[in-house]
């Protein structure tokens, strides 16, 4: 009997009636593995007992590193995006193709994302403060995390949600288990970002699968007129992610003293595990839409937006009530200035969660202006908390006010273009 292609037994997981419920399972798969790594802040807080140490090395893991990846990400997504349009459209003879020319382009994308990595590290460090070691680390990270990102792009475009789980899960666990280890011998930033960077080795799992990777016939490069634009929007919505998402954590290791930084990540790291974990949701809901976006499976793709919202707020809410005891799960004692800052951290992350679901229906629709729109928006609220956030009160007050503005923004023409029925968008195939 022939093996069944990833092209044959992908799509079948995102037809209607199922998309809910894969849904659900990878958001619970995944929600375990955000409680292994809320574990792993636990250590480093617990580990990195000098001030400032444990601020310093959530932002290089959390800020720094993903801005130094920016642009293959961009690729990666665009890419994702393209494979899951023709494996559901079950085109399997262009797929192979696709598939091929896709991977070459995005191999030669990750090494020019390695050598701007290179080049960039060193004025980002200057600029945001960050000492030469722990930029040394931080660029290695990064270098491996590119091409391990190749791997997550193909998982993502086949539909092949519970391996990415399985992968998330069995990388949280090496880095808490190695995490724990390094930075107890030997207390650093720089051991704790090393810590990240052993984790990667969980993508190794994926030499199992090899073989459904393994790909016949001519390489077709991607590279025509929609490609290209669709190339420009993944860049608005994945650096207007960045900025919604991340972009705080460079400003406040710009303008914060060590203490206030080592707080102040605590405080972030918490709130943004409100969008992080229900992001599972959206994975799924972008690589559905980005196939079929019309049908039974329509209706499965709003309640999918509404679970997505519903365990947004209620994830809110419970942070809040229980925000102290949160906070000395993660530090280890009670730290009254860190609880207070969870309140607005903790609405802003809501607007930013919502502002990512509106971008990713945007995209996965092909809508050009409502993508570009988010991308602006992001850098404008980032800009606005670089001119302003200049301490922790300043930037706390101007957060939840800017996201909220810009999700006002983004609805207003997102609820236009959904009753109108018309927006500049664009076709694959």
């Amino acid at each position: 009997m022939n093996r069944p292609s990833p092209a044959d037994d992908a799509p079948s997981g995102l037809r209607a009636g199922s998309l809910l419920r894969s849904g659900i399972i990878f958001s619970a798969i995944s929600f375990a593995t955000g409680l292994g790594n809320m574990a792993f802040q636990g250590v480093m807080a617990r580990h990195l007992k000098e001030q400032g140490q444990y601020g310093n090395a959530n932002s290089a893991l959390n800020a720094l590193m993903p801005l130094l990846s920016l642009v293959p990400a961009i690729a990666t997504f665009a890419v994702a995006h393209y494979i899951a349009h023709f494996n559901a459209c079950g085109d399997s003879a262009r797929l192979q193709g696709l598939l091929a020319g896709c991977r070459k382009f995005l191999f030669r994308l990750t090494l020019a994302g390695s050598v701007v990595a290179v080049m960039a590290i060193k004025p980002l460090s200057i600029f945001f403060h960050y000492s030469p070691t722990l930029m040394l680390a931080t660029l290695v990270c990064t270098l491996l995390s590119l091409w391990a990102s190749l791997a997550g792009a193909l998982c993502q475009g086949f539909a092949w949600f519970k391996r990415l789980a399985f992968i998330g899960l069995l990388a949280m666990l090496l880095r808490v288990c190695f995490g724990w280890f390094v930075t107890l011998k030997w207390p650093s930033p720089e051991t704790a970002v090393l810590a990240s960077t052993f984790a990667l080795l969980a993508y190794l799992v994926l030499l199992f699968w090899k073989n459904d990777l393994i790909m016949h016939g001519e390489a077709i490069p991607p590279w025509n007129r929609e490609f290209v634009y669709y190339l420009a929007v993944s860049s608005a919505c994945v650096g207007g992610g960045y900025f919604f998402t991340q972009g705080d954590l460079l400003v406040a290791k710009k303008f914060f003293s060590g203490a206030d930084n080592d707080a102040y990540n605590c405080a972030e790291r918490l709130a943004a595990a409100l969008p992080i974990s229900v992001a599972p949701l959206l994975t799924i809901l972008f690589t559905s839409r980005s196939g079929t976006r019309s049908g039974g499976i329509v209706g499965d793709q709003f309640k999918l937006l509404g679970l997505y919202l519903l365990g947004l707020v209620f994830g809110a809410t419970a942070l809040y009530m229980m925000r102290d005891f949160c906070v000395k799960l993660i530090l280890g004692r009670s730290s009254p200035e860190t609880g207070a800052m969870i309140g607005r951290l903790a609405v802003t992350m809501v607007f930013v969660g919502l502002l990512q679901a509106l971008a990713i229906w945007a995209l996965a629709s092909r809508w050009m202006k409502i993508s570009l729109l988010y991308g602006a928006l992001g850098l404008g609220y980032w800009l606005t908390l670089l001119v302003r956030g200049r301490s922790s009160a300043a930037l706390l007050q101007t957060m939840p006010v800017a996201a909220g503005i810009a999700f006002t923004i983004l609805f207003a023409v997102w609820l236009i273009t959904m009753q109108g029925g018309k927006s500049k968008s664009f076709t694959l195939g």
